[in-house]
């Protein structure tokens, strides 16, 4: 049997009370603290460790161990989100509609075609690599699972984790070159057709 239990219940079942917060502050404290890094390891400790180092039962005795073995947590946390929410209100007022717009174009136009599109780019620094040419497959590769040609050599592309991915009944016949996105890109492993 399966049993959903929402957080409010949970709450509830363990006779906590949490704070209520004006609608959408805790979007922008969330936003702020992604960006400051304010709860991360380094500042706050690993939770996941700590809480299962304590050995109490309640909220309270959770709390006195906590801030007794991180006395400075709280506040060096807070600090960073705070200066993090303040760069945020520096710059709303700067936030109008051109800009809005700008953004949604941006979005919607320029990084949709460049994270659909990208596959060329990759087969085309893989040929300058290489020095031969490049071409995107035409629908019946495409079929089969390839991606384009470096050179001669069918090729597909795939993110990195697509190599955990266990039971996947597909047979590719083409040599695979493995990406991994980072924050300004991906990361290419052209091993398998550039020696």
């Amino acid at each position: 049997m399966r049993i959903k239990l929402k957080n409010e219940e949970i709450k509830a079942l363990l006779n906590i009370d949490t704070p209520d917060f004006p609608k959408y502050t805790t979007q922008i404290i969330n936003l702020a603290n992604q960006n400051a890094q304010g709860t991360r390891p380094k500042v706050v400790g690993q939770l996941s460790d700590l809480i299962q180092e304590f050995t109490g039962k309640t909220m309270p005795e959770w709390e006195e161990w906590y801030i007794k073995g991180h006395p400075d947590a709280i506040r060096n946390a807070t600090d960073k989100v705070v200066g993090m929410v303040e760069n945020f209100k520096g710059v709303m007022n700067k936030i109008d509609e051109e800009m809005v717009r700008r953004w949604v174009h941006d979005l919607v136009i320029v990084k949709t075609f460049i994270g659909l599109k990208f596959q060329e780019a990759v087969l085309k620094k893989g040929a300058e690599k290489k020095g031969v040419s490049y071409r995107l497959a035409n629908p019946s590769e495409e079929s089969e699972g390839i991606d384009g040609y470096i050179g001669d050599i069918p090729v597909s592309i795939k993110p990195e984790t697509y190599q955990m991915k266990k039971g996947l009944n597909e047979e590719i016949h083409a040599k695979m070159i493995f990406y991994k996105k980072v924050k300004d890109g991906i990361i290419v492993d052209y091993s398998a057709v550039i020696d």
